[in-house]
């Protein structure tokens, strides 16, 4: 374990139900303390060395950790799963062999279920870079684009619009864990994404809910602070042939909770959040993106910071 501020970290990030609501709450502070003053900080990771294994395609991941271990003075080495034997030998010993290279582990999969194999036997932390039930390190950044825009965590009222997926479950999360009112308003759920754990968990916060109908979401929609979507098909889902017929199906049935001009004129305060890539004119509309309430661009520049405080946290001992 390491420690920052009296919070001390557990080894690994595989979701954010490692965490207690303190420790993430001290992630968010962090990103938004080093942004504020990236100097001071680096030189923090100097001599480190960060392993990127990215069995998923990336933009946003591969630069912030890529661009964020540099900012600290340390390294970075990408890997992709095709091109190493990672695709041919066993998932442990290439852990156990890799873990012999480098400080850290920031692994981009398709299944949940490998990040945990992974996390049993590495001897350095391993970090969730996005599988199909969690996106830890983009809901920090999230969470950290809301305090940044809005001030303040505690109150804040969250509706989620879309189809209930890795996203919106670390997303739960991250806003309950630090006082935030969460409203997931899906007709439907992505079937792999589903953790029974999680939804019990935010739910005993008493912060969570859920709506399905129109009236429910327009009402969620009309008291929210902040809007935010995703993709309503995963990216490697989108242009898999297997996948056409349930991907025209989801596009149809999914319109209603389309983030709009029209919805957002029910709350033309509410700010707008989405963690790219974006698929225009299905999930979100181009004025929306480009509205004056758009946080889009602000999110996707913190998860740079969000993920320096994350490796800081990890890997500096203070």
């Amino acid at each position: 374990m390491f420690a920052d501020n009296n919070v001390m970290m557990e080894r690994h990030v595989i979701s954010l139900m490692e965490f207690e609501p303190k420790e993430i709450e001290s992630i968010v502070d962090l990103g938004i303390k080093m942004k504020k003053n990236p100097k001071n900080y680096e030189n923090a990771l100097h001599g480190k060395t960060l392993a990127m294994l990215f069995q998923k395609t990336s933009t946003r991941t591969r630069m912030s950790f890529e661009v964020g271990m540099q900012q600290l003075g340390g390294h970075a080495v990408f890997l992709d799963w095709m091109k190493t034997q990672f695709q041919l030998a066993d998932l442990r010993d290439e852990t156990r062999a890799l873990c012999r290279y480098c400080d850290a582990i920031m692994a981009r999969l398709l299944r949940h279920e490998d990040l945990r194999t992974m996390a049993s036997v590495a001897t350095v932390p391993v970090i969730n870079g996005c599988d199909e039930m969690h996106h830890p390190c983009q809901a920090l950044a999230d969470v950290m684009t809301i305090k940044e825009a809005l001030g303040r965590a505690k109150g804040v009222r969250v509706a989620y619009l879309g189809i209930a997926n890795n996203v919106s479950n670390s997303l739960s999360l991250a806003t309950t864990a630090t006082g935030m009112e969460f409203t997931l308003c899906a007709s439907e759920r992505h079937p792999p994404s589903l953790d029974h754990a999680l939804l019990k968990r935010v739910k005993a916060t008493g912060l969570y809910s859920e709506t399905k109908e129109a009236t429910g979401l327009k009402k969620a929609v009309a008291g929210a602070d902040v809007l935010c979507t995703d993709s309503w098909v995963d990216m490697e889902l989108f242009s898999n042939p297997a996948f056409a017929r349930e991907k025209e199906r989801r596009l149809k049935a999914l319109m209603p909770f389309q983030i709009n001009a029209s919805l957002m004129k029910l709350n033309p305060r509410a700010k707008v959040m989405h963690g790219m890539p974006m698929h225009v004119g299905y999930e979100i509309t181009r004025d929306a993106i480009e509205s004056r309430n758009a946080l889009i661009f602000d999110q996707a520049e913190n998860r740079l910071h969000a993920q320096k405080a994350l490796l800081l946290k990890l890997l500096w001992k203070v």
